[in-house]
């Protein structure tokens, strides 16, 4: 197998990660716009609409590890390129779904449950998409850059956030609240699914990176759909403890902060898109600097320095919010600088724990559940736990569950300066 083109083969994974984030990140985003029109409201309960509308954004999540695991599998038997180019044919088509389905009013219970099914499509190829391309982006680095190379698939997914973001600031500014509630929010899903035949393309121009020798083995040598966990339970029990906590902070601090600000302390949702840019332009540039700090100290020492803040600042950080743009900037940004000290080196830890054969099968399943389990359950406990009174108690269950992944990371083997297996 030739060296591959670095240049093309971070261009493939960055366009096509980010076109994938762009699908599945506005979906949250704009939720509490849209909410209404698929779950009508009660006089009783004015927050049905968007507890329904997230539930579904976890249903979404559950079909990851699904997804980590087919999609995975078929990456180490056929190959990343082939893998890469499926998963975002299937967030293509979920955004376009979703951008078309008629309301509740138009066609009733149908409304729901197509927009279920498209979350299921959009959730089971975003874990196909971690999966295949941690290995790919990790198996294209030069040896001593994989923890920069790494850092590669948060740049274009944050890319894809800020984006999501700047666009739906601009319409919610350029828009009538009543415009952006009955047909505004389609438009983002419907520019998501043409952006993503255009990331088809380029990734059908991209080098494989799995070798010959495995692809083209024979139908009963090639892998089986549980074997990473056969032969390395340890690894795969390792990414799933290892990625609870940042799953659960990653999605709170990026999509779901003003949010929870808005229904806590009584935050306007609107300014939120405005503190959203600052931050994640922020986390953004800090991401690479991270990535390369890991390829000269070590992949543990970041670990270890993000699991320890949320552990201990996690009460204090989401106790101090006011219903201010300068408050949720201030927990906003702190948290993601730490966030980014794992979301850097994320691709690389997970990749450098499995053997190329088993890598994007052993990646897929753990990382897509852990991320399933906390990831996407997180805004759902988040506001059912405000609606009953106890919204104090959020912070108080993420640092639990950073305090067991930094169990993980203290017994991790340090895998920085190893040889790529």
């Amino acid at each position: 197998m030739k060296p591959p083109n670095r240049a093309r083969q971070l261009v493939a994974v960055s366009v096509g990660n980010a076109v994938e984030w762009f699908d599945w990140y506005i979906y949250s985003i704009l939720a509490i716009y849209f909410a209404g029109q698929f779950f009508p409201k009660t006089s009783e309960d004015s927050l049905l609409p968007l507890l329904s509308t997230l539930a579904i954004f976890a249903v979404g999540f559950f079909a990851r590890p699904v997804g980590g695991l087919v999609i995975g599998v078929l990456a180490d038997r056929f190959g990343r390129r082939r893998a890469l180019s499926g998963t975002i044919v299937g967030m293509g088509i979920g955004s376009l779904m979703i951008g078309a389905v008629p309301t509740y009013e138009q066609i009733g219970v149908a409304a729901p449950i197509i927009l279920l099914i498209a979350r299921i499509i959009q959730g089971a190829s975003a874990g196909g998409e971690y999966a295949a391309g941690s290995a790919f982006i990790v198996e294209s680095a030069p040896p001593g850059r994989r923890g920069l190379f790494s850092s590669v698939l948060y740049i274009s997914a944050t890319s894809a956030n800020l984006t999501a973001i700047g666009l739906s600031a601009l319409l919610a500014t350029t828009l009538s609240s009543e415009n952006m509630t009955s047909w505004g929010w389609r438009i983002p899903f419907i520019l998501g699914s043409v952006a993503a035949m255009v990331g088809l393309w380029v990734r059908r121009h991209a080098q494989e990176t799995l070798h010959e020798d495995v692809i083209d083995k024979p139908k009963s040598a090639r892998v089986g759909m549980f074997d990473f966990f056969r032969e390395h339970p340890k690894s795969a029990l390792q990414i799933f403890g290892l990625t609870a906590a940042p799953a659960l902070a990653f999605y709170v601090w990026t999509a779901y902060l003003p949010t929870y600000a808005s229904i806590t302390v009584g935050f306007d949702v609107q300014k939120g898109l405005i503190t959203g840019v600052i931050s994640l332009t922020i986390f953004l540039l800090a991401l690479p600097l991270f990535g390369a700090l890991s390829d000269r100290v070590g992949r543990k020492p970041l670990l270890v320095t993000f699991g320890l803040f949320f552990t201990i600042a996690t009460v204090p950080l989401l106790s101090s919010l006011q219903p201010t743009m300068g408050s949720l900037l201030f927990v906003q940004i702190t948290g993601l600088l730490f966030i980014a000290a794992w979301a850097s080196i994320s691709a690389a830890i997970v990749a450098e724990l499995f053997p190329s054969r088993l890598r994007s099968s052993g990646i897929g399943f753990p990382y897509a559940l852990a991320v399933a389990v906390f990831g996407g359950t997180g805004p759902y406990i988040a506001t059912w736990l405000v609606e009953i009174g106890q919204g104090d108690r959020f912070a108080w269950y993420i640092a639990a569950v950073a305090a067991v992944s930094t169990a993980v990371y203290l017994f991790l083997p340090e895998t920085g300066k190893s040889t790529l297996r």
